[in-house]
């Protein structure tokens, strides 16, 4: 993945991260999800988005670079990952909502707490879905922090936190307004895996 790809709107980007590999490199090894939701956030004109007001010192990745993880912690009990968008200086993201588990799946259920008794279990779509269905249970299961990963590059190679493309194709996209917010709700910037079962909140085919 090259900062080319995240240095355009937002929406672009949303849509384009879908089928994409979210990768965390680990002392014990490997995780890895596939993006299968997302939402894009548009900067200044966005009432929903964090740099609608300005830049402070917890937005400052949104006004950086393109291609670089915003984590903000949310409701006093989880963390939310985002990317960067548009050129330096230019405030968007996309929220990572949702991931379909791929690569050390029994880990990321370890740091869900989430206990996995059997290889069978690995095969219940209800089970993963509580891994990594939702903005709060992929960052965890990814154990991404504030403290940890924001302002880290999701594109150098070095990063143990980065976007990875595999080649898979995406065939077809669903739009939505947002969800779980209250501002701007209504914008249709919510995009996933049409029919895909790791969509987190209200699927609609």
């Amino acid at each position: 993945m090259k900062a080319e790809f995240f240095n355009r709107d937002p929406r672009q980007v949303a849509r384009a991260l879908l089928g994409k590999l979210l990768f965390r490199k680990m002392p014990r090894g490997i995780l890895a999800g596939r993006i299968v939701e997302t939402e894009a956030y548009l900067g200044k004109g966005d009432a929903a988005a964090h740099a609608a007001a300005g830049k402070t010192a917890r937005n400052a990745v949104l006004f950086g670079p393109p291609g670089h993880a915003y984590v903000y912690f949310i409701y006093g009990n989880h963390y939310c990952l985002n990317v960067s968008c548009l050129p330096d200086g230019v405030p968007g993201g996309v929220l990572f909502r949702a991931l379909e588990p791929v690569v050390g799946i029994e880990r990321m259920a370890e740091a869900r707490g989430i206990e996995i008794a059997k290889e069978i279990d690995l095969r219940k779509i209800s089970l993963l879905k509580k891994i990594s269905s939702g903005p709060g249970r992929m960052a965890e299961a990814l154990e991404i922090t504030r403290e940890r990963d924001n302002g880290k590059s999701l594109i150098n190679t070095r990063s143990d936190l980065r976007i990875v493309d595999d080649g898979y194709r995406v065939r077809r996209v669903t739009v939505t307004p947002r969800i779980g917010i209250v501002k701007a709700a209504e914008q249709p910037l919510r995009y996933f895996i049409a029919g895909n079962a790791f969509v987190s909140g209200r699927r609609v085919h």
